[in-house]
């Protein structure tokens, strides 16, 4: 069955709140791909962000972002005010502002978390199915926000007891987070829409994860990392990349039974229809950096779990969907360990034109793959189009057989449709032919990222008609539609 989606971050979406929200936008957008066809709507991760707003990047490996609460929806429960809600409103000037939401946001939602009845039937089987990771995260919270906010590392270690009120907010907040979530959810999928998340293979050093449970990672005598995250130095990074965050001790996962991954596949499950996992071919193996360089050079490669995790996580969930990306280079090894996983893997287009009979031309494209034109780390097809070399640009205008660039993000877009893989997922910058303003992320740089936002009626009749006649065109409409 040939099937295709729209790649947006629920931060993107229209609203009055300045930040794509759980409510009216979310829906909206559901309606939206509904509309034309599209089976899929892939988003980023829906994590409390961290270190330059960066989801891939959370407090929590398992949290929701509470940013992303609908006040209007909380007022409906009665638990804001209108005047409350209203404090909250913020023009859509086409980027988010983390910098402004974070001034009073956080404050005004707390006051709908004081509200939530706690002895509820509802809040205390929210608190049990949730235990495995809740009380860490909403601990981690109080003490982060006794803190001031600052990341784990630089803690005071004097503050060793955390404000239980605080911890309680927090909590109430996640709860509010997932009701809001599931009703998306519940709608998305009653109109025929499945929801494809995200998973970063990585968590964060300034998480709750790492905090409550560094016996999962490889540190040192004082539970700081040992090991850090990142990838070699390669063409579009000299020193290659130190992403920072801890490594983990495989070893010590696999002796638990790789319980610590059940139970975040577990929580995945019932949150996404599909999840991609960033970074697959760090299960096959992975760059480990000492703790304390300043960049990634030194760096070296190790073996991780490998299928004996894989396998553990198809048998414990054989219903959830999963995308393995498996972008950059790739050893042979690690070719047969996707292949023996059984995930499909992704196809950049905007790859496709750097070396001749690339791997990422649609005529080597195979079934088992998800084909995109972009992902959120690339820039727009626009911004390609106009910063591609001359070499690049010619061979892709002659391959797509475009007779101009402005004709070229289209025929982008027909390319991924005409592909053989089984899903084509198109970010909706690419829908809307946006530009550099509007990519998502830039790797390697912690600035203005994370921003886009779609604007009030950008997503027009005329847009949604448009997908539609691809959809149909190219057959990657469900057929119980």
């Amino acid at each position: 069955m040939r099937t295709s989606g729209i790649l947006a971050a629920v931060s993107s979406l229209p609203s009055e709140y300045g930040i794509g929200t759980l409510g009216e936008g979310a829906f909206s957008f559901v309606d939206f791909l509904s509309s034309c066809g599209q089976t899929y709507w892939q988003i980023l991760p829906v994590n409390p962000p961290g270190s330059g707003n960066s989801p891939y990047q959370a407090h929590s490996a398992f949290a929701g972002n509470p940013f992303l609460l609908d006040p209007l929806l909380l007022q409906k429960d009665g638990l804001l005010l209108e005047s409350e809600k209203n404090q909250l409103l913020l023009p859509n000037t086409g980027r988010v502002d983390y910098s402004l939401m974070n001034q009073s946001r956080l404050s005004v939602l707390k006051k709908a978390a004081e509200r939530v009845d706690e002895k509820s039937e509802s809040f205390l089987r929210f608190e049990f199915e949730n235990e495995f990771w809740l009380s860490d995260y909403c601990v981690y919270m109080a003490l982060k926000e006794q803190n001031k906010m600052k990341a784990l590392y630089e803690w005071d270690s004097r503050i060793t007891l955390h404000d239980e009120e605080t911890a309680l907010a927090h909590k109430k907040l996640q709860f509010l987070f997932f009701r809001q979530w599931k009703n998306l959810k519940d709608y998305a999928n009653k109109n025929g829409v499945k929801i494809i998340g995200d998973l970063p293979i990585y968590v964060s050093h300034d998480s709750s994860d790492f905090f409550a449970h560094r016996g999962l990672f490889l540190t040192d005598e004082l539970g700081n990392p040992s090991r850090l995250a990142g990838c070699p130095p390669d063409a579009f990074a000299k020193t290659g990349q130190l992403w920072g965050n801890p490594i983990y001790d495989w070893d010590k996962m696999e002796k638990s039974g790789y319980l610590w991954w059940k139970q975040r596949f577990s929580l995945a499950q019932r949150m996404f229809d599909v999840v991609r996992i960033d970074h697959f071919r760090g299960f096959y193996e992975y760059y480990s950096v000492p703790a304390g360089s300043r960049d990634a050079v030194n760096g070296e490669w190790r073996k991780g779990p490998g299928m004996k995790l894989v396998g553990e996580i198809r048998n414990a969930f054989p219903s959830l969907g999963v995308i393995a990306e498996d972008l950059g280079f790739l050893t042979e090894e690690t070719r047969a360990f996707f292949k023996e996983s059984g995930f499909p893997g992704m196809k950049i287009l905007q790859f496709a034109f750097d070396e001749k009979d690339s791997e990422y031309l649609p005529h080597n494209h195979e079934k088992n793959c998800v084909v995109y034109t972009g992902t959120h780390d690339n820039p727009t097809v626009i911004e390609w189009i106009c910063s591609a070399d001359e070499k690049k640009l010619t061979y892709a205008m002659d391959y797509l057989g475009a007779n101009s660039i402005p004709r070229l993000c289209d025929r982008f877009i027909e390319a991924a449709f005409s592909s053989c893989a089984q899903t084509a997922i198109i970010p909706v910058q690419d829908w809307l032919k946006k530009g550099k303003a509007a990519r998502m992320n830039t790797p390697s740089t912690v600035k203005n990222n994370w921003e886009f936002r779609i604007e009030e009626n950008e997503l027009t009749n005329k847009l949604c008609e448009k997908i539609l006649y691809y959809t149909l065109l190219f057959s990657r409409q469900e057929e119980t539609r």
